[in-house]
């Protein structure tokens, strides 16, 4: 007999809790009808680019790579990025959809109402879009994948009619739509909220204001010079790069995505355990410690105010990502300030040390999400009997072995609602709660799993517990393989050829993906499905700790911020003295520019332009000969992910104001050691202004990698007669580049020079 399940909601949670009671249970043992407030599939992904409407920003980049932000057996596209944007995600989601369909979808629709019947069924009130007439339904099942990030969380004493705008980080767009573009605001933007979110938006608006001070193009907002950006946190947090590496006391290391290095198997301790929810102190230091070393810094060196230092070694860790918020730190595009935020008078707010910030043009809450809303339609005696708690968001109600059901309410079931849920965990909470609504017999697993579940009691006890993690339930192998075992679900080997190379102490990395558990048997199409993820998972990480693959995006994202800068350059001609330049140089971010590259066909859609900094260096230049002027030079650095390129421009010489921070034409490609040279090509982005006289190039004598302390990169650029023979070198520590060099080897019928940089910090 077809049993009636109610979804509630269509986010990831809510479509992979449809796949799975239709597609991975026997034929007709479920009817599935999913209701959706929204006009659209996704949740808090949106939709497109243009797709602002949503809790996060359609631009946002994922936390996560697409081999962690997957599902077993649904590929993402070749072209997508490791991280995806937001819109892509929600891509991702509606052609999953279509892939596997079956299920009735009701747009529009909120559930205002869910009664249970004496009988354990359900009896369903909705109400459509901008109608007030209910319509009633019965169900034999109610599954709540209506998320955990229902409603933005607002502090109460926030002024209702704010002389400031105050809007909350999930509802910021652009600069533009925070201050007004006719506003004329001056002062500090300031950011409030020292977690994921708040780390992440803070450097969002940074990046946002960098670009408006830098970029050739107008900078939409006005007196963007007489704004600036400031953070308020409450402790030192842990911020990890997207690409972090498996060797971090190496000057050389080879970066991977972050999540293929922290879920890698190899590393924990068998049998796993939970290293989540109540943290002691060892355990504490020990993840602090951890972190440390994965990231080759205690953050002193960006700021004092993130300095995780000793005094918090015994404190549960926190954590947050990002590629940029450190360097903006640095570089004094964003202030931090420790405490909370209290009052809020005017243009002035008070934080829990007394301390007054004056001039705050507009505040961004980065305060997070209430989790209540998503579930105020379920009756009161059912609440009740999930021990619902309005004063505990990170637990607003307890639920049994990993939050998929409660023993007392067999026909209620959930999926992704918890804190930061993973889309494997959400994928084995799905087949869980199917096997538990049509397990007629019973398995002696499933049996022994509920028998030794300590969910409930367990989320009761952290309610109150001053040393919960910040992440709850986040342990994601430990929790996949708890499911996995329930489910009597085998993790799957590696494929043969595919195995990872050593990696670290000689122990091959054994990475966790949600496609390496799957059922048992599986259509041939699902099969081959599941195999292209793990392969590609496998190749990714291949092609990075064999051929240098991310190093690129490495040193790009370390360069960010001031430099300190110290050139000689000896000339072999009288015509040009010799002598030494010491000055600074600047990385500033903005968004990616077509400059100098209108007619490449391959720079074209949304994220093609890739990032890019506008770098400019100034100081004092002292000849041989006596002579002593101010100098300063302008170049354009960009990164490109889809050909996993770095190169450096010219800008337009003799050009002022935003024409002098245009790129001109390509000067060079910036090529790694390990990665096989091109042949020399006319600069495809030159113009009109080259007619052919300027060639990118390799650098001479490339047969062998050059052995050094750091990475080794070569480049060549001719120029008429002129040949510049490049040379760099990237020493890291930990995820940051140290220091680097380049040399410029510079050889032509009227010119025989080699110039000579060192860059610190």
């Amino acid at each position: 007999m077809t049993k009636t399940v109610c979804i509630v909601g269509a986010g990831p949670s809510g479509l992979v809790a449809a796949k799975t009671l239709l597609h991975d249970t026997p034929k007709d043992s479920f009817k599935v009808t999913i209701f959706e407030e929204q006009s659209r599939i996704g949740g808090l992904w949106p939709k497109d680019p243009g797709d602002g409407d949503g809790l996060v920003h359609p631009e946002m980049v994922a936390n996560q790579s697409r081999h962690t932000m997957q599902y077993s057996d649904m590929p993402w596209h070749e072209d997508t990025p490791q991280f995806p944007l937001a819109w892509m995600v929600g891509q991702y989601l509606e052609g999953y959809a279509e892939k596997y369909p079956g299920f009735d979808l009701l747009l529009g629709t909120k559930i205002v109402e869910a009664d249970m019947t004496p009988e354990s069924t359900w009896t369903i009130q909705t109400v459509c879009d901008g109608q007030k007439e209910e319509t009633t339904w019965s169900f034999d099942y109610l599954l709540v994948a209506s998320g955990f990030f229902g409603d933005p969380k607002m502090p109460s004493f926030i002024p209702k009619a704010p002389s400031i705008p105050i809007i909350h980080s999930s509802r910021y767009r652009s600069l533009e739509n925070l201050l007004g573009s006719g506003a004329g605001r001056k002062g500090k933007i300031l950011i409030v909220g020292g977690q994921m979110s708040g780390v992440e938006i803070a450097a969002t608006i940074a990046s946002h204001h960098s670009s408006a001070l830098h970029s050739p193009t107008s900078p939409g907002v006005d007196n963007a010079s007489e704004l600036s950006v400031h953070h308020v946190v409450q402790r030192p947090i842990w911020i990890f790069p997207l690409f972090t590496t498996p060797e971090p006391k190496s000057s050389r290391p080879r970066f991977l995505p972050v999540d293929l290095n922290s879920y890698d198997l190899s590393k924990r301790p068998k049998p796993l355990t939970d290293t989540q929810g109540h943290i002691t102190k060892e355990a504490a230091k020990f993840a602090n410690s951890l972190f440390q070393g994965a990231l080759g810094t205690d953050q002193s060196e960006f700021s004092s105010l993130l300095r995780v230092a000793p005094e918090y070694s015994e404190e549960q860790p926190w954590l947050a990502m990002s590629d940029s918020y450190l360097g903006f730190v640095r570089a004094g595009n964003i202030t931090v300030s420790h405490g909370k935020l209290e009052a809020v008078e005017g243009s002035i707010v008070t934080l829990s040390n007394d301390e007054k910030l004056d001039d705050i043009a507009a505040i961004v809450l980065a305060t997070g999400f209430e989790a209540t809303n998503s579930i105020n339609f379920l009756p009161a005696n059912v609440l009740e009997g999930l021990s619902f708690a309005s004063d505990h968001p990170e637990h607003p109600v307890a639920l049994a072995f990993h939050n998929t059901h409660h023993p007392n309410f067999p026909t209620l079931g959930f999926v992704g609602f918890y804190r930061s849920p993973y889309w494997g965990v959400m994928e084995m909470q799905a087949r869980f709660v199917a096997k538990l609504w049509s397990d007629t017999i019973g398995s002696p697993s499933m049996a022994s799993a509920l028998e030794a579940d300590k969910g409930l009691e367990r989320t009761l006890a952290l309610r109150d517990d001053p040393r919960c993690s910040q992440f709850p339930h986040g342990d994601y192998a430990f929790i996949m393989n708890q499911i996995a075992s329930a489910l009597d679900m085998q993790i799957s080997p590696l494929p043969s050829g595919l195995v990872v190379p050593e990696a670290e102490k000689g122990t091959p990395m054994d990475i966790l993906t949600p496609s390496r558990y799957i059922p048992s048997s599986l259509p041939p199409n699902r099969k081959a499905a599941n195999l292209k993820n793990i392969t590609k998972t496998n190749e990714t990480a291949l092609s990075a700790l064999n051929s240098n693959r991310f190093l690129a995006q490495a040193v790009f994202r370390s360069l960010l911020g001031t430099w300190t800068l110290d050139r000689t350059l000896k000339s072999k001609l009288p015509s040009h003295p010799s002598g030494r330049f010491v000055g600074t140089a600047k990385f500033q971010p903005r968004k990616g520019t077509r400059d100098g590259r209108e007619d490449d066909q391959h720079v074209s859609g949304p994220g093609a332009l890739g990032d890019e900094y506008l770098y400019v260096e100034e100081g004092e230049f002292r000849a041989d000969n006596g002579l002593v002027f101010r100098a300063t030079r302008k170049y354009v650095w960009r990164y490109v992910e889809k050909r996993d390129e770095l190169s450096v421009w010219f800008t337009r010489e003799g050009k002022t104001g935003n024409e002098g921070k245009r790129a001109d034409y390509l000067f060079h490609i910036v090529e790694f050691e390990g990665i096989e040279p091109s042949a020399p090509t006319s600069c495809p982005w030159t113009g009109p202004r080259s007619e052919g006289q300027h060639q990118v190039a390799p650098s001479t004598k490339r047969s062998k990698p050059t052995t050094t302390k750091g990475w080794a990169a070569k480049a060549g650029h001719l120029c008429i007669d002129d040949f510049y023979d490049v040379k760099y070198e990237f020493r890291f520590a930990g995820v940051n580049i140290k220091d680097w060099t380049m040399e410029y080897d510079v050889k032509g019928p009227k010119k025989n020079y080699t110039i000579a940089g060192v860059y610190s910090r």
